[in-house]
């Protein structure tokens, strides 16, 4: 999501999942302090609905269910609405809070960054039950995964590339992920797929 500015000096738990039922913007809350959101860009939605219907249709009838935006993960004292998240606990109907993700989803921008690689990156490889934490940059083309199996070491995956979410066994390709997102880079490398696919017909009629 975009911008999050703090909104008091000190609230606790109870007041800020109280306040969270009612209020008309969502806030992520961090040891006392709540953070407003703000909208996501469209490129920001393309790419978290592109991630969450292709993991919905992978995993129709499967134990594990994703979840957008408006599920909480907690960490210890700490709450956030990740772009997209996998549950394989088991959720109930009226479940607001996660505290055992499988798998975390979050689109990066300019504003979100620096949240998203250290104060989320941290907390999250602290829940028992998370395997992988993808990061996928909105304004060009780069998707990193770290996994809990190789010591949450990052890899990185760009056009030409595909990736498998190893904790559900799915595997994309990095164009799946940013379909219908048109920053600079993207538009580049359709044009360039659309020349090469021209020539192909030209010399293969």
């Amino acid at each position: 999501m975009a911008n999050r500015v703090t909104k008091t000096a000190f609230i606790s738990e109870a007041e800020y999942l109280a306040g969270e039922k009612i209020a008309e913007t969502k806030h992520e809350y961090i040891d006392g302090e709540i953070f407003a959101m703000a909208g996501a860009s469209a490129s920001h939605n393309r790419i978290s609905l592109n991630v969450a219907r292709k993991f919905g249709n992978h995993l129709e009838a499967k134990p594990c269910q994703p979840y957008m935006s408006d599920m909480k993960v907690k960490v210890g004292t700490k709450y956030f609405y990740p772009d997209v998240l996998v549950d394989c606990s088991g959720l109930a109907d009226d479940s607001h809070v996660t505290e055992k993700p499988t798998l975390i989803v979050e689109v990066l921008s300019k504003s979100t960054r620096r949240m998203d690689e250290t104060t989320k990156r941290i907390a999250y490889t602290q829940i028992d039950s998370l395997l992988e934490y993808v990061l996928i940059e909105q304004d060009f083309v780069d998707i990193e995964i770290i996994r809990r199996r190789t010591g949450w070491q990052s890899e990185h995956f760009y056009l030409g590339d595909s990736l498998t979410f190893e904790s559900i066994a799915l595997t994309l390709t990095v164009e799946d992920i940013y379909a219908r997102v048109n920053n600079p880079e993207l538009v580049e490398w359709r044009q360039l797929q659309a020349e090469a696919s021209s020539e192909s017909k030209l010399i293969n009629p």
